[in-house]
């Protein structure tokens, strides 16, 4: 079972990395198109931006995963093993408890958004539960990775220290 949230935490955070790509390519696209051929596009914007919000919730469970959240390493870092693993419960708790409730409501937002048939107000229109889907979408791929480590932290014996990729340098 852990593997399979770690494949679907994997795939996420790769599908997203894409994303963020194709986002660069489209915003390169609109400068080129609107400044170079006086022409803009009607589509860049808005499809960077539903690409960025996908992208971004889809990566969430990666970084979990690879343990690249934000984190104050200085005091966690000098923490005894007891101290440190109390502090991960901690945060895998709190975040765990965050993402529970964001799908919860996500999934309300979403129903009503299909129900109401709301769109977005410029010219494509695209229906709001497609962007709206991250959300829940995003923050259910996360709850399975926090769990993912919650049993981590029970099972393996020393859990992989944080580290920088700049360490490496």
């Amino acid at each position: 079972m852990l593997s399979a949230i770690d494949q679907l935490s994997e795939w996420s955070g790769r599908f997203a990395a894409w994303m963020f790509f194709a986002i660069g390519v489209m915003v390169s696209y609109e400068v080129v198109s609107r400044n170079l051929f006086i022409a803009p596009t009607v589509w860049a914007e808005e499809v960077s931006q539903f690409f960025q919000i996908w992208a971004t919730y889809l990566a969430a469970g990666y970084i979990v995963k690879h343990r690249q959240l934000i984190v104050i390493e200085f005091f966690i870092i000098r923490l005894s093993p007891t101290p440190r693993l109390l502090a991960d419960i901690f945060a895998l708790s709190i975040m765990a408890i965050f993402s529970f409730v964001a799908v919860f409501y996500g999934i309300d937002i979403v129903l009503e958004s299909i129900q109401q048939g709301r769109n977005t107000s410029t010219i494509l229109g695209v229906p709001k539960w497609m962007t709206e889907s991250a959300i829940p979408l995003g923050f259910s791929i996360l709850l399975l990775q926090i769990l993912a480590q919650f049993i981590r932290l029970f099972t393996d014996p020393e859990p992989p220290t944080t580290h920088s990729p700049l360490d490496e340098i």
